[in-house]
């Protein structure tokens, strides 16, 4: 008889996106809840026999009273086990988030793992061996653990664990609360379930992390997926299963722009995003220089791009305006102005990238003052 498994971790339930103003930062920190409740419908569809979230199931051992209840509530769509393990964001600290769960009261199929002992469970064919944190950041493997932990005889043998693999993560990564590379042949597990790093990742046959479950940054990491695992038996090599829970999409793109034709090609490469359009979180970032007229062009493309996304996350500092002959043409000024104009074109020429940046900046600000008193801007 084989056992199925459904691998998460790195909920996060309570992260604020702070950055991220207005309705979309709250309807992105819902979604992370929402996306439990998928997460309970798929484990239910799939018929797994537990559902193991490896740590960071909370952002902060603070989140509040009703985030842990919604929480719990978030889990009713699956009836079999929810193993919870805590990471370094909710470690098992002496008051936490857990303690107060304790308090508050929890689903009898939902088991807190905040000891080193193992979960014996389908009648004693499966042995999963927890490794909790008890504060943000070890320096030691307290996956060593694993090993002198005991399991009935034929009982297919998982580990469960929050922190980073020696030697096999990003250079990126934050690397805190080691576990060894060797750590399933070690203790003889037939699978590792790790959490902490944000992307799903294969470390070996018998390790994965699952990654977040909801995308929660612009990190090309392959995020938003929990994993279904198979396994046989004692021995046999796991069956992993990556499937896709994430509501939101996160993407980062770089474009530069030096005219009209540039713009378009923008805007294209905006709608190739793919509907629906506003389960998209983009981070754009532009280069390049641009007249007026560009760049009026460029902020009402924004403008509508913002309303059609989630959240757009633009950034044009790298975009220089200046007005264009053509533009300081249509102005049509004279008197001091025009004679204005005159001596800040002669000195924009001049060598000094300084005072010639200054005298630019200085005719963009005077046509869009002009422009606006004039009524034409």
């Amino acid at each position: 008889m084989s056992i199925r498994l459904l691998h998460t971790a790195d909920w996060q339930i309570g992260k604020q996106f702070s950055w991220i103003e207005g309705d979309a930062g709250a309807l992105i920190r819902t979604q992370r809840l929402e996306s439990v409740k998928r997460i309970a419908e798929l484990a239910r569809g799939r018929e797994v026999d537990a559902v193991l979230v490896a740590g960071d199931v909370f952002e902060m051992n603070t989140v509040s009273d009703e985030t842990l209840r919604r929480t719990m509530d978030a889990l009713s769509g699956y009836p079999g086990p929810w193993l919870l393990l805590p990471g370094n964001h909710d470690a098992a600290l002496q008051e936490s988030a857990w303690t107060r769960l304790s308090r508050i009261g929890l689903p009898g199929n939902v088991r807190l793992l905040l000891d080193f002992e193992p979960v014996i469970l389908k009648d004693r064919k499966l042995a999963v061996l927890p490794a909790p944190l008890t504060r943000r950041h070890e320096a030691r493997d307290l996956t060593e653990g694993f090993t002198a932990m005991e399991s009935p005889e034929g009982a297919v043998r998982v580990g469960l664990a929050h922190g980073s693999v020696e030697n096999r993560l990003p250079d990126s990564a934050e690397l805190h609360n080691p576990i060894s590379d060797r750590r399933a042949d070690e203790s003889g597990l037939e699978y590792l379930a790790l959490g902490d790093w944000h992307g799903t990742l294969e470390i070996a046959n018998r390790t994965w992390y699952a990654g977040t479950h909801e995308t929660d940054g612009f990190r090309d990491n392959d995020s938003g997926n929990v994993l279904l695992v198979e396994i046989d038996g004692p021995g046999a090599t796991p069956r992993v299963e990556k499937v896709q829970t994430t509501h939101y999409q996160w993407s980062h793109k770089s474009h530069e722009v030096h005219g009209s034709d540039d713009i378009k090609l923008l805007e294209a490469d905006l709608a190739a995003l793919g509907q629906p359009f506003e389960r998209h979180v983009l981070r754009l970032d532009l280069r390049g220089a641009l007249d007026l007229a560009g760049h009026g062009e460029l902020q009402a493309l924004l403008d509508t791009w913002r309303a059609r996304l989630r959240y757009l996350r633009a950034s044009d500092s790298g975009v220089l305006v200046s007005p264009s002959e053509e533009d300081l043409d249509r102005m049509g000024a004279s008197g001091f102005v025009s004679r204005a104009i005159e001596r800040l074109r002669d000195m924009a020429k001049d060598p000094d990238p300084g005072k010639s940046a200054q005298a630019g900046a200085a005719l963009q600000r005077l046509y869009v003052e002009y422009m606006t008193l004039t009524g034409r801007g």
